[in-house]
């Protein structure tokens, strides 16, 4: 989710340009109000009462059972989070997806991750490479701040589980673990480069020739400044790259179809990666909605390359996968997958179960690339709906919203809490709450009154 070096943001003056934001949730501080809105106080107990009544407890297994019957129907599956280092998000998300594959026929699993690493992941769960022998192995290849959210003993037992269950399935049958954020950029476009260099080494000089265009700046702040200098920009040049392997698919495909997939999808992720950074130089939510762009590209090239027919599950942050039209993200022309899952695939073709807690413990920085510390995540404001779940008494709980109009108690706009990967609990009630309508932002939503952190790699 960040860039792999360390970004230095650039203070907006008369004389230079706008901070690059290279973590997305920050913008969760734009979403935010002041203070939450008051509500009447009958209209809270109605609330209350409305959740004791519908809240389902998920220490019954048949509650779960309901869950993945209505879920495994669907042809998407997105599963949120409320943080990037809380431990049951984690273990909730892997127990429900491998339950979608292993019995409702998903096929595989991308996440709020890079693809270059992710790839080896995904090489390591289908038995295709031994170049990494055991699950720390390919683990530790994760090397990126912050190396907690996919180096942790949470995701290691998730992929265990699969290079398991995949080990008495054919190749084609095997379920596979993929990445679909955008700041792999530069190792992605060395892997393009790698694969031309052995599959079309007499125009890997021209292809060079493109991506440098882009890849000689040391650092993102100063391809922005050239760009906020000059004018021009590298993306036709990226795009080239991208339109390149398009065309020539069916000769490369023939030297080396996974190859060819690794290095299309990289070519894909470059083109939106420099989008994402240079929009940082504009008002507005355009590097926001490039970024979720490619979550949803990434995501649907899964699906065509399993075919007609497959079904998929993607893992991410509350803030991407909640439609963000039931939310103030909407206000400000945000947009997010779940949204353009719904507007692409059809409402009945997609499911969204968002995830949340009361208080607890999270891994987090307190700025960026700051050191790792396990924080307190304090009480949920009152009013909130992590506070009105909290009154219920249920956990772990969950809220089904099948018929959304069947949940009025629940559909004033109330905040719904967003812990980001840079995290100051002390101003958790000022800065981590975002206006939404639960029972239209979500198909369900999973409670749980007390959380702890995830448990890094040695």
């Amino acid at each position: 989710m960040h860039n792999t070096h360390s970004v230095k943001p650039i203070f907006r003056n008369s004389h230079s340009i706008m901070p690059i934001v290279f973590y997305s949730c920050i913008l969760l501080f734009l979403l935010c109000p002041s203070g939450l809105k008051a509500t009447d106080r009958s209209e809270l107990e109605d609330a209350i009462q409305h959740v004791k009544k519908t809240g389902m407890d998920l220490n019954d297994p048949a509650i779960l059972d309901h869950l993945l019957e209505r879920a495994g129907e669907t042809r998407l599956v997105l599963l949120g989070e409320a943080s990037h280092g809380t431990s049951e998000y984690y273990t909730w998300r892997a127990e429900i997806s491998k339950r979608l594959i292993m019995e409702h026929g998903f096929d595989f699993i991308i996440v709020e991750g890079d693809w270059p690493v992710f790839f080896h992941v995904n090489a390591f769960v289908k038995h295709k490479r031994e170049d990494d022998t055991d699950v720390h192995s390919v683990l530790s290849r994760f090397q990126r701040w912050p190396q907690w959210m996919w180096a942790n003993e949470e995701i290691r037992e998730l992929v265990n589980d699969l290079y398991d269950f995949n080990t008495e399935r054919e190749a084609k049958q095997r379920a596979g673990l993929y990445g679909m954020d955008v700041y792999g950029y530069e190792k992605g476009m060395n892997q393009v480069l790698s694969f031309i260099e052995k599959a079309d080494p007499e125009n890997l000089r021209s292809l060079r020739n493109r991506y440098r265009c882009f890849s000689r700046y040391s650092d993102m702040q100063s391809y922005l400044q050239m760009v906020h200098q000059s004018g021009e920009h590298c993306g036709e040049d990226i795009e080239w790259v991208r339109d390149y392997l398009e065309e020539q698919r069916e000769v490369l495909i023939r030297h080396d179809s996974l190859g060819y997939v690794n290095a299309r999808q990289n070519s894909r992720m470059a083109v939106y990666a420099e989008r994402h950074i240079r929009a940082n130089l504009e008002q507005g939510p355009a590097s926001w909605n490039h970024r979720a762009d490619h979550f949803y590209d990434a995501t649907q090239q899964m699906l065509e390359l399993y075919g007609s027919e497959s079904k998929g599950i993607v893992w991410a942050h509350n803030t991407h996968v909640g439609d963000a039209r039931a939310t103030e993200m909407r206000n400000v022309g945000m947009r997010n997958i779940g949204q353009l899952a719904r507007e692409n695939l059809g409402e009945e073709a997609v499911y969204i179960i968002g995830f949340g807690t009361y208080r607890g413990e999270v891994l987090a920085g307190r700025q960026w690339e700051g050191r790792m510390e396990k924080m307190t995540i304090p009480p949920a404001v009152e009013q909130s709906y992590e506070y009105i779940m909290k009154q219920a008494g249920i956990s772990p709980m969950l809220l089904a919203f099948d018929h959304p109009t069947e949940h009025r108690p629940l559909l004033n706009p109330r905040g719904n809490r967003a812990v980001g990967v840079v995290y100051q609990p002390e101003n958790d009630h000022r800065s981590n709450f975002v206006q939404t309508i639960l029972p239209v932002r979500y198909n369900a939503f999973i409670f749980f009154e007390t959380t702890g952190a995830l448990t890094p790699l040695e």
